[in-house]
């Protein structure tokens, strides 16, 4: 039997806790063929090139693979078409216009800035509810009701729905796992998910049509801009695409985090004491740990000559992003973790047109996340490292970050009003 080549070692979910001295050894040919047709590029320069050429389809119906097993909206009446962010411009553009609109910055800039006040209180109530234990699982008991509870808020799903969002988006981000079952499979399990997710969103719209409120369905239903108001199936994709990305991407930003700062102490005691670095501590961990390593649905609608390579048009891509962000012929020291980096433009979130669009809530729930946790738990220590991850290649972090520590501090709020009672 042939060894193993890189990409399938990358793959193997038994080097999850530790990819980079793979992604290393990939940079050394900067675009690689697979056995399957697939190439694989890992050096930052190339791979920020490629998001932003135009020669480079999102849209599953150019990719060889996934054409026949893509739903137009025409052909699944039932379940839910492709989000924008699988889809070229100028679809692409428009509607990810109408999405923004209602998201954030330029047009809402306040929505997400907003949810700080609430956000902060969601998470003290979470942290509360670890007082009494010494031993937790930040991802089951914080990592991952935090961002769902988010995403609930924002789309403006009832309470007592939210049982159901987790098995829905846990079922999609498993679809995205490229080491579970075959494409085709993943394919049809997403199909049955949307056919599921899809009536259930289009109740929730029709509950918000009738009595708008201040969330993002209502913003999409009663948008009056141009190109509103945006079609109901593509309404109907964006909710489920901020599911996924607002919810898996901030489980495992915030897990790693965590996890970085337990690996260097001497951080996470300045954190506890300077609040301010929680800003440029982020992006260092987009960089250094980020949730998403690689894009999968890439295909090329011409034929592109990059690092010497010409890819043939109509080939699968795989755009390796954490092996760019570490990348030493763009990043200075790139494996060593530096909360003051100044030159920090990460491909955390990608690139170009196609740029993450749950980024602006990852961040601000992770800046008020981390924080917290480093105030709040007293000496906290890790029971194992590395611990489990999840086998996702694409989207990594730790299954269960299980720590260890001596108490709850009050949160910021209580501990001002102890001290003026002085008890």
């Amino acid at each position: 039997m042939a060894p193993a080549s890189i990409v399938e070692q990358i793959l193997d979910p038994a080097n999850r806790a530790d990819p980079y001295p793979l992604y290393a050894e990939l940079r050394r040919t900067p675009v690689t063929r697979e056995p399957d047709g697939t190439y694989v590029v890992s050096t930052y320069r190339e791979i920020f090139a490629l998001l932003h050429d135009p020669r480079v389809s999102s849209d599953p119906r150019s990719h060889p693979e996934m054409a026949a097993t893509t739903a137009t909206p025409e052909e699944a009446p039932a379940g839910l078409p492709e989000s924008f962010l699988q889809r070229d411009p100028p679809e692409h553009d428009r509607l990810r216009e109408l999405a923004m609109r209602p998201f954030g910055p330029p047009h809402t800039h306040d929505r997400i800035e907003g949810m700080r006040p609430w956000l902060t209180e969601v998470t003290d109530r979470l942290i509360d509810n670890l007082a009494g234990r010494h031993r937790v699982d930040l991802v089951d008991d914080f990592a991952y009701p935090l961002p769902v509870t988010a995403i609930c808020r924002l789309l403006g799903v009832p309470r007592e729905d939210q049982p159901r969002f987790h098995v829905w988006a846990d079922a999609l981000v498993e679809t995205l796992d490229v080491t579970t079952g075959t494409f085709t499979q993943r394919q049809q399990r997403r199909h049955e998910v949307m056919a599921e997710l899809g009536p259930y969103l289009g109740g929730l719209a029709d509950d918000h049509a009738r009595q708008p409120g201040d969330d993002l369905i209502s913003g999409l239903l009663t948008d009056t801009g141009p190109h509103a108001p945006m079609a109901r199936q593509d309404l109907l994709s964006t909710a489920a695409l901020l599911l996924i990305a607002g919810h898996e991407t901030t489980v495992n930003l915030i897990a790693n985090g965590m996890l970085t700062l337990l690996r260097h102490p001497g951080v996470l005691d300045r954190l506890r004491h300077q609040p301010d670095l929680i800003t440029p501590l982020v992006e260092e961990l987009l960089r250094y740990e980020p949730p998403v390593h690689m894009l999968t649905r890439r295909s090329t609608l011409a034929d592109i000559n990059i690092a010497g390579t010409t890819i043939p048009e109509g080939s699968p891509l795989i755009l390796v992003l954490a092996a760019g962000s570490r990348d030493p012929d763009r990043f200075l020291d790139p494996d060593r973790f530096d909360p003051e980096r100044t030159d920090n433009r990460h491909l955390g979130f990608g690139s170009g047109i196609h740029y993450c669009f749950g980024a602006p809530l990852a961040r601000v729930e992770t800046q008020v996340a981390l924080p917290a946790l480093a105030r709040r738990l007293v000496n906290p220590s890790l029971v194992a490292d590395p611990p489990p991850y999840r086998p996702n290649p694409e989207l990594r972090g730790p299954r269960h970050l299980v720590v260890e520590f001596d108490s709850i501090a009050p949160a910021a709020a209580e501990a001002d009003r102890v001290m003026a009672h002085g008890r």
